[in-house]
């Protein structure tokens, strides 16, 4: 019997259905009265749980051996926090015309949070680029998004974020900064059983994040807040994320031409810095938005699927350049970082899907941050069925 499989062109992630499924059982059961209160605490310690494991899973010291290769990792910084929050201002002239304010303001959210891990580096890998770069730029991105993340919007956003204000900075300290530091603290003595229980802890990752999409979509139910969402908005918002999108990728491609960089080096900077992470953003969404968190997430959800389609494509295209053979991408991968990267530590923000290099590059959402850190190797092979992140 002949197995039904998606076309290898066109990586729908079975996790983007439970998410979307998850949101349809908000629309028809949203918590109420004492539901929506358990609801929300369970939340709220589980986003504290996520980051006290993705503190628990990254190696520091490998990540600041990768600041070697200094520039590129600079580089992959500023398209994720300077000319991403750039083009998220520049999307302001398309209010009213195609995006409400509150899709927008969810717009330009997206275009601050770090950049992904895991399908950073299986991208990579498929187009024969500097796996141990992507790793190393990925982790840097997840670390300095913790911080730059909430300052970036306290700063561009305000009060303007729909219910973001100043003491959302408190609780980006108590409920993200302080768990992820006590993992970080505790991966000493905890790390050898994050290791053996990775798969378990993998799926503890995704249903958190699941839990964190009823809660504030609910909230948004009750709200009513999706009443100012029509499918016409919705054609327009990924319109203007596909514009965005595109952008990221040619100038990401081209920009590192200019600057010098090599083949291998270019395609770890496009992308490591063309990308969103979802888990990373879903939660801090949901403590810097409260009830108006389901509006904030909806542009990182859509976007995030996009990325993969359309970076799926490019991986493959990348894969057969003309003149490029498998012992010049292996030599181009294993450039000054792969030393330092060496160990493939991947931890940070992951994704629970997966990437199959025999299929074009099929890649996972990223739930389950850094549930696989050390399964992708940098220099060999692709990382076939590991999760994306």
């Amino acid at each position: 019997m002949t197995r039904l499989r998606w076309p290898s062109w066109m990586p729908i992630d079975p996790y983007i259905v439970l998410l979307l499924g998850t949101v349809g059982l908000a629309a028809l059961f949203p918590a109420h009265g004492t539901g929506a209160t358990v609801a929300s605490g369970a939340s709220t310690a589980a986003i504290a749980f996520l980051f006290f494991l993705y503190g628990a899973r990254l190696s520091t010291r490998e990540a600041l051996d990768g600041l070697r290769h200094w520039r590129l990792h600079v580089t992959v910084l500023a398209c994720t926090f300077l000319v991403f929050p750039a083009l998220g201002l520049a999307a302001r002239a398309t209010v009213p015309v195609l995006l409400t304010q509150p899709l927008y303001q969810g717009l330009l959210f997206l275009t601050l949070v770090p950049s992904t891990i895991q399908s950073s580096i299986a991208f990579t890998s498929i187009a024969r680029g500097n796996v141990p770069a992507a790793i190393c730029a990925g982790s840097f991105s997840s670390l300095v998004g913790i911080v730059i993340t909430p300052l970036l919007a306290a700063v561009l956003l305000g009060n303007s974020g729909g219910g973001f204000s100043a003491d959302s900075l408190v609780k980006i300290v108590l409920q993200l900064l302080v768990p992820f530091l006590a993992g970080q603290l505790l991966r000493r003595w905890i790390g050898p059983f994050i290791t053996r229980h990775k798969k378990v802890l993998g799926l503890v990752d995704r249903g958190s994040i699941l839990l964190v999409v009823y809660t504030a979509f609910s909230e948004g139910m009750i709200q009513g807040i999706w009443h100012q969402v029509s499918p016409a908005r919705l054609g327009a918002l990924l319109l203007v994320e596909a514009a965005v999108l595109a952008v990221m990728l040619v100038g990401t491609w081209y920009g590192g031409r200019a600057l010098g960089f090599g083949r291998a080096d270019r395609i770890a900077i496009q992308f490591a810095g063309s990308k969103k992470s979802l888990a990373a953003g879903l939660p801090m969404a949901s403590v810097l938005f409260g009830a108006h968190a389901s509006l904030a997430v909806l542009p990182l959800i859509l976007f995030h699927q996009m990325q993969l389609m359309v970076c799926a494509v490019i991986a493959k295209r990348r894969a057969h350049d003309p003149g490029i053979e498998t012992g010049d991408a292996d030599r181009g991968a294993g450039t000054e970082d792969a030393g330092a990267a060496g160990s493939g530590s991947g931890s940070g923000s992951g994704d629970g899907g997966r990437a199959g290099s025999g299929n074009g590059g099929a890649a996972g959402t990223e739930t389950g941050d850094g549930a696989e850190g050390s399964a992708a190797h940098p220099v060999q092979g692709q990382p076939q069925n590991r999760v994306l992140r």
